[in-house]
């Protein structure tokens, strides 16, 4: 099975093999599994996955990489912005470093609360959101030096989840957004409607489907998180509620030349398949093979 079109580059990250930094997330598949069933699909390129899980060092992950023939697209940086912005601003640095050291060109940044999980959300004041902001912006800065691009990861459980949110955060920064089609739904927002009204901000793509229900109970208070990923919130593209042929199509159309990362968040239980998470991904994989070649031949 290959993934390599002449249109759209494909990655994948380890959350889709149920690698998460939440403490108590489920159990975590060892690194060689991970990369090896990236590499059998046919992936040719990864997001880093929680930091600690893949080595920090330059050299230790360039080789595990390229033992798996895998590319670096870069990696998720969940931090808090609205205070304390010099620990923010130090791990981005120390995180860009290492991303640009193995090949990577994106900082996909997310406004964490400070809280263990998603689940729990602090309201900011005007001041904080301020901070925010600012810290951020510096962030993009740090990236650029390195040769980054950061985008700003609207995320359940962060500071930029609602799609008051969202707006925001693009009317107070010009930091373009990673659009994570899961996580937008299931916050409030029309991922397609988003990219539409802001096509010139799309810097960066997850794809994920979601069960429309389960979202609808994360939004409204009525199920936390983590226990709706367990329950199955995340599904294979195509077999969910967001229209990802719709987003294809139209980043397609506008001219995006980024990454598809295939990003379907998972935890995996003592009881789950070992090979759950890698017939899901193949799955995605298959649908999202079949939109590329219903699209036009030429932009």
């Amino acid at each position: 099975m290959t993934v390599t079109t002449s249109r759209i580059r494909i990655a994948a990250a380890p959350i889709s093999w149920g690698v998460c930094e939440v403490p108590g997330w489920g159990r975590v598949l060892d690194a060689g599994t991970v990369l090896g069933e990236m590499a059998e699909l046919g992936i040719r390129a990864t997001e880093l996955g929680p930091p600690g899980y893949l080595p920090r060092a330059p050299s230790e992950l360039r080789e595990l990489l390229s033992g798996h023939e895998l590319d670096l697209v870069g990696g998720f940086l969940a931090v808090v912005l609205h205070e304390n912005p010099g620990a923010a601003l130090a791990e981005a640095e120390e995180s860009a470093a290492l991303f640009a050291a193995c090949g990577g060109g994106m900082l996909v940044l997310a406004a964490a609360t400070g809280l263990d999980g998603y689940d729990d959300r602090p309201r900011l004041s005007d001041a904080e959101w301020a901070t925010l902001i600012e810290t951020s912006g510096r962030i993009g800065e740090i990236a650029a030096r390195h040769g980054l691009r950061t985008v700003l990861h609207p995320h359940v459980g962060t500071h930029a989840e609602t799609e008051e949110e969202v707006e925001r955060f693009l009317a107070d920064s010009d930091l373009p957004l990673c659009l994570d089609t899961g996580h937008l739904l299931i916050g409030g927002t029309d991922p397609v409607e988003l990219a539409k009204r802001y096509p010139e901000r799309v810097g960066h793509l997850h794809l994920k489907d979601v069960r429309g229900e389960l979202a609808e109970d994360v939004r409204a208070g009525r199920l936390p998180y983590a226990e709706a990923v367990g329950k199955g919130l995340y599904v294979p593209l195509g077999d969910g509620d967001v229209d990802i042929e719709a987003m294809v199509r139209f980043v397609d159309e506008a001219g995006y030349d980024g990454w598809y990362v295939l990003e379907q968040d998972t935890a995996l239980s003592e009881r789950s398949p070992e090979d759950l998470p890698k017939r899901d991904v193949a799955r995605s994989l298959a649908h999202l093979g079949g939109i590329v070649s219903r699209l036009p031949a030429a932009r």
